[in-house]
């Protein structure tokens, strides 16, 4: 009798244990999903606020742009960016820019 208990015991854990599995991966999911709707958010408002010429959002804009960081990686955008933050006064970015068109001679982005 004591081993036919055993054994439901076990079944039951095993139940639990699945079931705390599923509800962690719907979790998961569930805040990938969140977090990456609020980068995708933080880079659409980049793209307006360097736009609109404020030099640390164009300077940010094109890292974005350089590395691929939640847009499509793009040389002649980031150079874009790095050139308008470089003109606005933003002596940070008209060092990015050297460096970025450096390296650009020497490889591709």
């Amino acid at each position: 009798m004591q081993i036919i208990e055993y054994f439901n015991m076990v079944e039951n854990i095993e139940l639990y244990l699945i079931i705390g599995l599923l509800f962690f991966t719907i979790w998961f999911i569930l805040n990938t999903v969140k977090y990456y709707h609020g980068e995708k958010r933080k880079v659409k408002n980049l793209h307006r606020f360097a736009k609109e010429g404020e030099m640390d959002a164009q300077g940010r804009l094109a890292f974005h742009y350089q590395k691929g960081v939640m847009v499509k990686k793009s040389c002649q955008k980031a150079a874009f960016w790095y050139q308008k933050a470089a003109f606005s006064g933003n002596e940070e970015a008209r060092g990015y820019l050297q460096n970025f068109l450096d390296k650009s001679k020497k490889k591709k982005c």
